[in-house]
């Protein structure tokens, strides 16, 4: 087990990577349908880990945010990032609920929201929580 998790701490971007051509090739030389449920299911997948972070005594931003600052959080920053992970929760519901409706529709659309539209989106989504955290720290000094 051990081998396992240093083989893949080393080479983990690889086997993402090559795994992420190996589904896109079979998608496109057997147009197996079921391959369409990968976008859904990773959705729903990183969905979940913030959601049941939420029930847990310290969500998954407020993990990340310590681990970035390399101390414990002060009050006001624990607030921010509890609340941080309610608005990413709702966030990617909406990315899950959309990319399982386009299950039913064309192939082409559910092509441009799957592999385009939703990674502007998160990126949209991204910078602008990026900016407000950066006006956050900015007025309450940390």
């Amino acid at each position: 087990m051990k081998l396992f998790k240093d083989c893949f701490k080393k080479y983990g971007f690889v086997f993402s990577t090559l795994f992420t051509f190996v589904v896109i090739a079979l998608f496109h030389f057997t147009r197996l349908s079921g391959l369409k449920l990968y976008p859904v299911v990773m959705n729903f997948c990183i969905f979940m880990m913030f959601f049941t972070s939420v029930f847990s005594e310290e969500t998954i931003i407020q993990k990340f945010a310590r681990l970035s600052e390399g101390k414990e959080l002060d009050p006001k920053t624990k607030n921010y990032t509890k609340n941080l992970t309610y608005i990413w929760c709702v966030y990617l519901l909406f990315q899950f609920l959309v990319s399982f409706a386009t299950l039913f529709m064309s192939d082409k659309v559910w092509m441009i929201f799957n592999g385009c539209v939703s990674y502007i989106l998160l990126g949209i989504f991204f910078a602008v929580e990026y900016v407000f955290r950066i006006f956050f720290k900015k007025r309450h000094g940390l």
